[in-house]
């Protein structure tokens, strides 16, 4: 590894004694780490489940694994929502704000979703969960994470964290912000991380880190706590940078911060700052000054949804249910905001109505339980991968003629034994996968 003049100059005056054990530690492999997804199962369960070896804990993260094998992605489990791919010093940033459920959520720079996924663990459905993320594209991808881990409590946008603060000024009960960075630490496992790498680019992710802090500080209510979070170790973008939010932001507090180091820590590396905003507690601030989000009403799409759900689920899904102009439809969670930007996800996705009929959306099936719906396949790992293959599968051949027959015809959801993986239908003895094209496997391990 080759690294920047620069680079290792600033560190050598940063480390001084401890430089050489931080320069050897970056000839070191990367390290892995799963999480487990606390919503659908628990570590113990978790722990029993997962199919490969797991390392030690994460001393850090609730439900955090350290991981030798070399493509956890690349499981049945995985597609199911067990868990999370996550370097483990990342998993340090959000257990901070310690969330709980009811509140008022914010990850404000939030693709690709770990940190997300993480705080909505915590919140266990309650509360409303926004996840932000600038780049549409990036969006895109952290809101396929939070489909996959079956959040319900979450909205996805995309938009400028200033349209957010303008929005939402004082809405929020906590707010993360695991802000762009230099990427420091992300030089072992990418190499491009290292080509990317220059002092100019280090002073332009200072400037953007202010913009997006003095944005995210209005966000936050009085009383509320944020959390700033990078991956990088340049100190200008670390201490320093809450150093001078604190000077033109004395109205916040700062209660604890932690540098993670990869020769002292078992990670590649990362920031963490705690702050709380000083002033009088009042929940209602924010709330009570915006806008809820627009609830549209269409009449057809709802009996459809409701024929629908009758024979799908044992107990109807509750909540506020609204469609979306170009047909999704979702149930928001209580309490939603108008949202500013462009909305990937309000919520509980339901399916789509296209004027004539009502589609299902894989969403729906990894955010039910096996026991609230009336079909549920549970298959074995075998028939599991052949499912996200794209296969379609005989039920003679998974289960026997008899019990075949008396799982009836419509739609199902499809799981790896008790845990989601997507829909099927169910017609003259065969399962039609209907997994979407772009999330099935073309390789498993």
């Amino acid at each position: 590894m080759t690294l920047p003049e620069a680079f290792l100059k600033r560190m050598e005056g940063d480390l001084k004694e401890q430089f050489p054990a931080f320069l050897r530690s970056l000839e070191e492999p990367p390290v892995k780490g799963v999480r487990a997804n606390l919503l659908k199962c628990s570590e113990e369960e978790f722990s029993r489940l997962v199919p490969f070896p797991l390392g030690e804990r994460v001393p850090w993260a609730e439900g955090g694994f350290y991981c030798p094998e070399e493509r956890p992605g690349a499981y049945a489990e995985h597609f199911a929502g067990l868990y999370y791919c996550q370097e483990p010093s990342a998993m340090c940033a959000a257990p901070l704000l310690q969330v709980r459920p009811g509140e008022r959520v914010l990850d404000l720079c939030a693709a690709p979703g770990g940190k997300t996924t993480q705080l909505a663990a915590r919140m266990r459905g309650q509360g409303v969960l926004i996840a932000n993320e600038y780049v549409f594209d990036r969006a895109k991808i952290l809101s396929q994470n939070v489909e996959r881990m079956g959040i319900t409590n979450c909205a996805v946008v995309s938009a400028s964290t200033e349209e957010l603060a303008e929005a939402l000024g004082g809405y929020f009960d906590k707010v993360l912000v695991d802000a762009p960075c230099s990427g420091e630490g992300m030089f072992r496992k990418d190499p491009g991380a290292i080509a990317e790498w220059s002092e100019e680019n280090v002073a332009r992710c200072i400037a953007r880190q202010r913009d997006i802090l003095d944005d995210a500080a209005r966000l936050v209510r009085a009383g509320g706590r944020l959390v700033y979070s990078t991956c990088t170790f340049a100190r200008g973008e670390d201490e320093e940078q809450v150093e001078n939010f604190l000077a033109h932001h004395p109205e916040f507090a700062l209660l604890e911060q932690h540098r993670l180091l990869p020769h002292e820590v078992k990670g590649e590396g990362h920031f963490a700052a705690l702050l709380e905003k000083r002033g009088e507690d009042d929940p209602c601030d924010g709330p009570c000054r915006v806008r809820s989000f627009p609830v549209r009403r269409d009449r057809a799409a709802e009996r459809a949804w409701k024929e629908f759900a009758a024979d799908f689920f044992k107990v109807l899904p509750q909540g506020t249910l609204t469609t979306l102009p170009d047909g999704r439809m979702y149930l928001l969670p209580e309490g939603l905001p108008a949202l500013p930007g462009r909305v990937v996800r309000a919520g509980r996705e339901l399916g789509e109505y296209n004027g004539k009929r009502f589609t299902p959306a894989h969403a729906l099936a990894m955010s039910a339980g096996r026991e609230g719906v009336r079909r549920f396949l549970a298959l074995g790992r075998g028939e599991a991968e052949r499912y996200l293959h794209g296969e379609a599968l005989a039920l003679d051949g998974l289960f026997g003629e008899a019990e075949a027959a008396a799982t009836g015809s419509g739609w199902c959801v499809v799981g790896l034994g008790a845990y989601p993986l997507g829909l099927g239908k169910i017609a003259g003895g065969m399962l039609k996968n209907h997994l979407p094209k772009a999330l099935r496997a073309a390789k498993l391990s």
